[in-house]
């Protein structure tokens, strides 16, 4: 197989998984945004975390809250606990590196916040421990995972959401997440300003 040919297989296998998990996902989504302009519209915020690539991708939904997605609007609150690096050294230095999200939540969530706790294996022991904490805090949890959903499927509560993606590619799965954030943002946009 030449390189064009293994590319464009890799668009067809990214096609095909999102849309094999569309039906499953669409009202989880759903639910989900729901509870996040809930939150915003009771003066909450949004804590977003993940590792690497679910690292990136906890900024960037802070960072289309914090500016705008694709329509002017007020800033939403959201925090990305991935971005602060005398935080998280100074946790994983002083304490451990499991609890360099976890210690974030305890200070600075609050009850009716939101955390958006994403790993796609579902097992990042930090992103877990972050779990806890927000159920201390009497705080939902959105989380999206892939596989079957790991621990993190697992310790989830009444109240919150779980946006599994249940494929065995990780880059397949880090790619469905970003299109459920970006759903997140269009309907945050659209429960909040209305229109099409």
């Amino acid at each position: 197989m030449n390189l064009a040919d293994r590319i464009r297989n890799n668009f067809d296998d990214s096609a095909q998984t999102k849309l094999q998990v569309k039906d499953t996902l669409a009202q989880p989504i759903a639910d989900a945004a729901q509870s996040l302009v809930a939150c915003l519209m009771n003066d909450g915020k949004i804590l977003c975390c993940g590792n690497g690539g679910s690292a990136a991708d906890s900024q960037h939904f802070a960072a289309e809250l914090i500016n705008r997605f694709e329509v002017e609007r007020p800033a939403l609150a959201a925090i990305a606990l991935t971005t602060d690096s005398s935080v998280l050294t100074s946790i994983a230095n002083d304490y451990d590196y499991s609890q360099v999200f976890s210690r974030q939540v305890r200070g600075l969530g609050m009850a009716g916040d939101v955390l958006i706790a994403i790993s796609t294996s579902g097992n990042s022991i930090n992103v877990v421990e972050a779990v806890h904490a927000a159920h201390e805090r009497d705080m939902r949890v959105i989380a999206l995972t892939g596989h079957e959903g790991g621990a993190i499927g697992e310790i989830l509560e009444a109240g919150d959401f779980h946006i599994c993606v249940n494929a065995g590619r990780t880059s397949r799965i880090q790619e469905v997440h970003l299109l459920a954030l970006h759903c997140l943002c269009d309907a945050i946009d659209h429960l909040l300003l209305g229109g099409e």
